[in-house]
This record gives structure tokens, sequence and C-alpha cells, in this order.
């Protein structure tokens, strides 16, 4: 009996010992398998990526900004100043205004000696005005084209292999996207000063107010990048170099408001400039307004327009009349291509010629219906 209750003890003694072997055994085999895990390395390997990363990133930033300071750099030498007196003076202390003097900014668009600029700036067609290059060489310049609405123009000065600048697609632009004004604010002293912002807006409509007389913008590019009355007739541009509008006017009540007119529309005159050194401005012979414009021209028209323009006058004696155009027509479209703003028409006029027919599709009330015409000389 004795020696059975030793045998029990003793093998009750064995299993405790066997128990705690073996868990010593497994808490050695799970402490070597730990420490065979290299959490310590993947640590370290994961900081590493994330600090490379950084590195990348920072040095992407800062190749990203030289690449933008060498394309602003190249641009502004395409970008000239513009005077309406031989000697402007080049002074912030100066009496004279930028209006009297007619100070602005201009850029060089083609090879041949065409420059780009405000019709306020260098005034209508066949003015004279001075024409400053980056290098400092100064030329008398013709106005060849211009247009009071769009408050634009193109000056033909006398030079050859000029650097011009790089024109954009302005019907592409999405608001938020980064730009750059370049141009001469209060003057020379101050040329080529460069400023940057955002696309506040698109599509923008202002009213201006002018000896007595109201006149419409439309179509307009809203930035924040910061324009001063000098700024006038330089380019906003893409961080890329590419020009997208051409600075106009700015708020004056308000800080961060400024307006750009989109490059587009006046790219195939450019292109005439260009090519021919002509350009035969065709035109249909009315005045028409973006639908936006409409309650500020009349509120008792009351009209909802969903798409095209309104033909608020026709032109006596010009292409659309005696035509089944009428005043108060919504135009849709023309030769298929659709119409939202007075650009979209303007754009497609200017690639016609005089003598070119076009149809417009318009809409009465509601009736629908095809008008053929025969484009004018403007």
């Amino acid at each position: 009996m004795k020696s059975r209750m030793r045998k029990n003890k003793l093998r009750k003694i064995l299993i405790i010992f066997g128990i705690i072997i073996a868990l010593w055994a497994l808490g050695l085999y799970m402490y070597v398998t730990y420490n065979r895990i290299e959490i310590g390395n993947n640590n370290y390997e994961v900081e590493k990526v994330q600090s490379t990363i950084q590195e990348q990133t920072v040095e992407k930033e800062e190749e990203n900004s030289k690449k933008v300071a060498d394309t602003i750099e190249e641009t502004t030498r395409k970008v000239v100043g513009i005077s309406k007196l031989k000697n402007a003076g080049s002074s912030i202390l100066s009496k004279s205004t930028e209006s009297e003097l007619g100070l602005g900014t201009g850029i060089i668009v083609s090879d041949n000696g065409y420059i780009l600029s405000n019709e306020h700036v260098t005034g209508s067609k066949y003015s004279k005005c001075y024409v400053t290059l980056e290098n400092g060489s100064n030329y008398e310049g013709t106005v060849a084209w211009s247009d009071t609405d769009l408050d634009l123009s193109i000056t033909k000065i006398n030079a050859k292999n000029l650097e011009y600048i790089k024109l954009g697609d302005s019907s592409k632009i999405r608001v938020g996207e980064t730009v750059y004004a370049i141009g001469n604010p209060i003057g020379f002293e101050f040329r080529r000063t460069v400023t940057s912002g955002i696309i506040s807006a698109k599509n923008r409509t202002i009213k201006l107010e002018e000896e007595n007389k109201s006149s419409y913008m439309t179509d307009l590019i809203q930035t924040d990048a910061t324009i001063n009355p000098g700024n006038s007739g330089g380019p906003l541009i893409y961080p890329n170099g590419e020009v997208v509008g051409i600075n106009t006017v700015k708020i004056s009540s308000a800080e961060g408001i400024g307006f750009a007119i989109p490059i587009n529309i006046v790219k195939p005159i450019i292109e005439s400039f260009k090519s021919i050194e002509d350009f035969q401005e065709a035109t249909i012979g009315i005045y028409a307004y973006d639908r936006e414009v409409i309650p500020y021209l009349n509120s008792s028209l009351n009209l909802q327009l969903e798409k095209g323009i309104y033909v608020a006058q026709i032109t006596k004696n010009g292409p659309a009349d005696n035509t089944e155009l009428k005043e108060g027509d919504n135009i849709i479209s023309i030769d298929g291509t659709e119409l939202n703003t007075m650009n979209d028409l303007r754009e497609y006029i200017y690639t016609k010629k005089p003598g070119d027919e076009i149809k417009l599709q318009i809409k009465r009330g509601k009736i629908n219906k095809e008008v053929a015409l025969v484009l004018g000389k403007k």
C-alpha cells in the first residue's frame, strides 16, 4: 500500500517536473523564435523608406520650383513695355498717371514683330505707340488691329527674329489652377513684375462705366494674382509658360479680384498676321449679348435662355439686315458649332473671311429655324 502511494507521489512529481520542463522548452522556443523575427529591422526600413520619400518629395518640389522659375525667366523676355509717349518717364515719382502716359504691357506673339496688348494701352487701329523690348531696344509701333469690345489690339513693330510667347488653350482652364501675371505695374521702373495666384472663376461678366456710357466685358477669367494698371496687356500664364489670358482690369474697390481676356478669342487673328501679315475681319452685323448680361440690359425682358446668345440689335445695311434674323432672336449655333457666349461667336467668325456664307440656327419663342447669310467686312 505504502509502495503504491510512493509510486503515485513520484509519478505526480515527474508529471509536474515534465510540465515545468515543457513550459520552459516552450518559453525558450518562443523566445528564440521571437528574436528571429526582425521587427527592429522592419521598423528601421519603414523609417528609411519614409525618409527617402520625404527627401524625394522635397527634391521634386525644388526641381519643379526651379523649372517654373526658369520658365518665367524665359517668358519675361517676350514681355514688352508700351507707352503712348516716346519718353514716358521711368519713375514712380512722376506726376503723370499711367493713363496719361499710356503705360502698359504687351507680349510678342510672332517672330516678325507683332505685339498683343489691350486697346486702352496702345490706342485703336492705326494709332502710334512705343514699344520697349526686354533688351532695352525701342521701337515705334502701329496698331494693325483692335477691338473696343474685347479691349484687345495687335501692334506691328519693325523687328525680325524675335522670340515669341507660347499660346495655351483657354477653353481648358479650371478653377483653382495656378497662374502667374507678368506686367509693368506703376510703369517701367518695376517692369516685368511677376505675381502669382489661381484662377478664381471663369466666364465672368463685368459692367464698365466710362464717359457716362455703360459697356460690358464678358467671358472673362477672374484671378487673384495681383494686377495693377500697368499690368494691362500683359500675359496670364500657366507654370509651363503658356498664355491663357491677357490681363485687362481689376476691381479697384477690392483686393485680389482681377480679370483677363481668354487667349483663344484672338488666336485666329494672331495666326493670320503671322502667316500673311494681314487680317480681314468678317462680321455678321449684329449686337448680341450673353444670356447672363440680359438682366442688366432690361429687367423687364424676363428672358430665361438655356443656351445661345441674344440678338439685341441688327446693324442697318449690314449683312444680317433684310434677312430672316430678327432682333430678340436667340442664336443657338453657327454652322453646327454650339454658341453659349459672344466669345464663342467671335472666335468662330474670326476664322472666316468676308464673303463667306454661314448658317445660323436660331430660336424665336417656340420656333426653331435656320438663317443663311453672307458675312460682310467690318
